[in-house]
């Protein structure tokens, strides 16, 4: 009787295993699916998706921000993640990687390797982005310079350490759909402002407070959380008590342009460096994001009010 129930036990562990492996297994992108990316088209998408405030040193300014070597650091309870370098450089960077790795990594959170990234990188946005997005990024990388020098590795603990459990967490919270339910006529103007902010803008990654394991709380979508290094709060971008409901579309775009609030304070902290990378698009992209932000659903702050 025991060793049945001891060979049972074992064809569960095992059954389990398999199921584990099988669900956590990565996603990749099939390269016949991508189209020719343009670098012209690709500086636009830079911009929008922040690549500079991690890649780039802490502070750059000016030419500074397209030398994309990495080392930014983001300390947060799973442990001190380091932004990598990716300038074309060939052996210190992702100058070597295929345009199909380029993508299975904003899309899907997957290395050349074929291993999980962690979810520091917010490729649980990128995954909303256009493949044609994506490609024109990497044309547009693959014209920055060079930067020699790997940046340290990230500094994390057991379990952390076991990429494969990352892919539950994608099972999870990965999802390419729209966050908002827009109103049917919801103009084009909102929309192209929904993708900007939901996808290469990754806005959500701060905005939205997160549940024990690090995933958002799309319920809470934009409601403000509780700084990732936990260190003060980051803002409710909503309509809501506490939010930017007493902002107008255009007080909101003049921001991202300016960064002066209607109230004449000016940007500070992490937000300087993504206000820096607004500031870049064209009026019509500024314009739609503020466009978004008055149409998403109100919400109070999602952070303790005693932060």
């Amino acid at each position: 009787m025991i060793k049945r129930l001891t060979a049972a036990a074992a064809v569960l562990v095992a059954g389990g295993g398999a199921v584990f492996w099988f669900l956590t297994a990565p996603q990749t992108i099939a390269a016949a699916t991508l189209p020719s990316g343009d670098a012209t088209r690709g500086e636009r998408v830079f911009w929008a998706g922040g690549c500079a405030s991690c890649h780039a040193a802490h502070g750059a300014d000016g030419e500074a921000r397209l030398q994309l070597a990495g080392g930014v650091e983001l300390a947060t309870e799973f442990g001190t993640f380091v932004a990598p370098n990716i300038s074309p450089h060939p052996t210190d960077g992702i100058g070597n990687w295929s345009e199909r790795a380029f993508a299975n990594a904003m899309l899907h959170g997957v290395s050349p390797e074929g291993e999980h990234y962690y979810p520091a990188f917010p490729y649980a946005s990128y995954a909303r982005m256009a493949p044609q997005d994506v490609t024109d990024l990497f044309a547009f990388l693959k014209t920055l310079p060079e930067v020699e020098g790997k940046a340290p590795e990230s500094r994390l603990s057991f379990p952390f350490t076991v990429r494969r459990g990352i892919g539950l967490w994608k099972l999870l919270y990965m999802r390419e759909e729209p966050v908002v339910a827009l109103a049917p006529e919801a103009s084009e103007e909102v929309k192209r402002g929904q993708y900007l902010v939901e996808g290469a803008g990754h806005c959500g990654e701060c905005h939205t407070p997160r549940d024990f394991a690090g995933g958002p709380r799309y319920g809470d979508w934009l409601a403000g959380a509780a700084a990732a290094e936990g260190n003060g709060i980051v803002p409710n971008i909503t309509p809501g008590e506490g939010g930017i409901g007493s902002w107008s579309a255009s007080d909101i775009a003049y921001y991202l342009e300016s960064g002066f609030t209607p109230d004449f304070d000016s940007v500070g902290g992490s937000m300087a460096s993504v206000q820096k990378n607004m500031s870049m698009l064209p009026k019509e992209d500024r314009d739609a994001i503020a466009a978004y932000l008055k149409a998403v659903p109100a919400r109070p702050n999602g952070y303790p009010s005693n932060r």
